[in-house]
């Protein structure tokens, strides 16, 4: 009886017992705000996407990768098996060989990510092209076009 009397002492003192797990009501309020293992997930995904941008520009020494290389998203699996890295290539010779060079050289990549993430399992890699930043740009320079447009469209209407 004393030890028990002792321990729950201790838990009230650090408030431990003073917090209702059981109460639904804040169950409730913390699967609002983030779900189970999401917050993780995105760590891990940025963790990633800094050692693979660190191992693809500074220790792959492909001759087919080519070109500047930018990882601009990674996206694990919940059960970490594998993980899909957008990248980005500019001033490649030739996309698809830089892409079949990165295929090639992911057990490397992978080899060199184990060694700095700390993971139980090291995911394997599937590469994607991430076309977002010539899409971005091809919109860029429409909208350029548009604006070059009205502003002499502007011009000859004051002129008149």
């Amino acid at each position: 009886s004393f030890g028990r009397c002792a321990v729950l002492q201790k838990f009230d003192k650090y408030n431990i017992a003073s917090q209702n797990i059981n109460n639904p009501n804040t169950r409730k309020k913390e699967e609002k705000l983030v779900p189970k293992n999401e917050a993780r997930l995105n760590r891990i995904n940025e963790e990633l996407k800094k050692e693979l941008s660190q191992v693809l520009n500074y220790e792959l020494k492909n001759p087919n990768v080519t070109g500047m290389l930018s990882v601009t998203r990674v996206k694990i699996t919940p059960d970490f098996k594998y993980a899909k890295v957008y990248v980005s290539i500019l001033n490649s010779k030739n996309v698809d060989k830089t892409m079949e060079g990165l295929k090639e050289s992911s057990g490397f990549i992978r080899s060199r990510l184990a060694k700095t993430v700390n993971l139980r399992i090291t995911p394997e890699l599937v590469f994607e092209i991430d076309d977002s930043l010539e899409y971005g740009a091809k919109i860029d320079s429409i909208l350029k076009e548009l604006n070059i447009t009205q502003k002499d469209e502007d011009s000859n209407d004051s002129e008149k």
